[in-house]
């Protein structure tokens, strides 16, 4: 058994200890932090199961399955706390996010996979097509705050609206990045990895990501075929679980954030996108440093283009069915700090090559602006 999964089942204690401490009164804290380590080792059996169950349903739907679950944990999360009415905290999640992908996560990548080898590389091409796709997708998403901020005579209503149609035009255009990934250009997805046989992965959880990342080989389909009615099971009952976590999760958030001395605005920025995407992020990090670039860079920059282009479309839209004013209209800082994140995130890799360097300036980036975060009144950032 694999050390990570060794790990996961340790840490699936907490799922017990979480709600005996909700109905056992020990505190909202208790719950709180119990609650953040139980959905750890979830949200990597939720990834797991999906990879497995893609294994298994081949190409097309496989590659629809990942891109639909790859951010399931986190999308989890949002919907319960915007069904609580935390809007402003679903917002920041989103944020943080976007520059937890690009810039936490790539630089942990580049870092470590720098240390190990001397220069790593990637296919550019990918890199200047999500680079592409990252460009609009943030253009879209803060243009109701452009809007806002140059217009403040603009109800919030005619803002509603304007978030609700970008968010259906970036679910199609989330539509037509899958179309291109896993037909019509899906050679592009294949070729980095096209080489690499299953004896060079290391281990079966690399294996799996690459049949994921590959939209599911056949040759590798034939060779592994897990059991579909188990891993089906796995990934229900995770979302289950998940879904009472987050619940645990959102109800005490308030109170341990306060008690931490932290604020929701810096909880939702930075803490939550952690919690939501840790198992995915530590992935990112393995096969970076089995110089697999290819594979880390496409997780960290494909799921900050699934949390843009797909989980704050839906938001949105859950938002209007829950009767929640969701909307794009983020706080200034916000704005600036995505549109920072992206700026630097594509300028490094836009080469296809990458160091230790470039993952240490990454890593710096996302550290003063969590600072930033940390320390900015909550009442100015959302203004």
């Amino acid at each position: 058994m694999q050390i990570r999964n060794l790990i996961f089942f340790g840490l699936l204690v907490f799922v017990p200890i979480s709600i005996a401490a909700r109905f056992l009164g020990w505190g909202d804290l208790v719950v709180f932090v119990t609650a953040a380590l139980a959905i750890l080792p979830l949200a990597g059996w939720m990834g797991q199961a999906t990879e497995e169950i893609a294994v298994v349903l081949g190409p097309s739907w496989g590659g629809l399955l990942n891109a639909t679950f790859g951010n399931a944990t986190e999308l989890i999360i949002a919907l319960v706390a915007l069904n609580e009415g935390l809007v402003n905290v679903v917002k920041a999640s989103l944020t943080g996010s976007i520059i937890g992908n690009l810039l936490l996560v790539m630089g942990l990548s580049m870092l470590l996979g720098g240390l190990k080898f001397k220069e790593q590389e990637f296919q550019p091409i990918l890199a200047r097509v999500n680079a592409s796709s990252m460009n609009l997708a943030v253009i879209a998403i803060l243009l109701p705050t452009l809007l806002g901020i140059t217009s403040p005579t603009i109800e919030e209503t005619v803002l509603q609206r304007l978030s609700d149609w970008v968010a259906i035009v970036l679910i199609l255009v989330y539509g037509l990045t899958l179309l291109f990934s896993m037909k019509t250009h899906a050679y592009l997805y294949d070729a980095g990895v096209a080489d690499l046989g299953l004896s060079d992965l290391e281990d079966k959880d690399a294996a799996h990501l690459q049949a994921s990342t590959e939209a599911g080989h056949e040759g590798h389909s034939a060779e592994h075929k897990p059991k579909l009615t188990l891993w089906v099971s796995v990934l229900l009952g995770a979302t289950l679980l998940v879904a009472v976590e987050s619940e645990l999760l959102v109800v005490t958030l308030e109170s341990a954030t306060s008690q931490l001395g932290l604020t929701e605005f810096f909880t939702g920025v930075i803490l939550l996108p952690i919690i939501g995407n840790a198992a995915e992020h530590a992935t990112a990090v393995t096969v970076a440093m089995k110089n697999k670039m290819d594979l880390s860079v496409s997780v960290a920059v494909g799921s900050s283009l699934q949390i843009a282009l797909f989980v704050a479309p839906v938001l949105v839209l859950a938002g209007w069915l829950l009767d929640q004013p969701m909307d794009l209209n983020f706080g200034p800082f916000e704005m600036v700090a995505v549109a920072v994140s992206v700026l630097i995130a594509n300028s490094i890799s836009g080469d296809g090559r990458s160091n230790w360097l470039e993952g240490a300036l990454l890593l710096a980036a996302y550290l003063v602006l969590g600072l930033a975060f940390y320390f900015i009144p909550v009442t100015e950032a959302l203004a």
